[in-house]
């Protein structure tokens, strides 16, 4: 794997545990700080789906936002349909604090939403960055247009 490459999955992982340590605070404290029902459960559904992103493209580092972002929009959209499955092994895990956080509880719409809007912030934050770091990198090699 290319040093870029490498480098770029190291920092969307990173970017992902912080998002899952945001989305927990949020969960954990929101009601405590005064935020409101709607912040602490759909802004938790956002950074779930910024997180789903960030893993997709950190599994798959070579491949581009326009596959990336299908893929975590499709897995997502999935998740919150297994919501309507039942079988007794099944709502058990939900029960759990682990099945809880992965898969949900309730089928909602609104949760779709939330999720495809992390998914897009997190994909649109990760290419601008990207670039950013792409264009400092160029910008300092010798040689460039900057130096000549």
């Amino acid at each position: 794997m290319h040093v870029d490459q490498r480098s770029r999955q190291i920092g969307l992982v990173v970017a992902a545990i912080l998002v899952i340590i945001l989305g927990l605070s949020l969960r954990a404290f929101g009601y405590r700080l005064g935020l409101s029902f709607l912040i602490v459960k759909y802004g938790g559904s956002l950074l779930w789906g910024a997180m789903v992103y960030l893993l997709i493209a950190a599994t798959l580092p070579r491949q581009k936002t326009g596959i990336v972002w299908p893929l975590a929009t499709a897995l997502a959209i999935a998740v919150e349909l297994l919501r309507l499955v039942h079988t007794p092994w099944l709502d058990a895990f939900r029960e759990t604090t682990a099945g809880a956080l992965l898969l949900g509880k309730v089928f909602s719409l609104w949760n779709i939403l939330a999720y495809t809007l992390g998914i897009t912030l997190a994909a649109l934050i990760s290419d601008w960055l990207g670039g950013k770091v792409s264009r400092g990198r160029l910008e300092d090699q010798p040689g460039s247009s900057q130096h000549q």
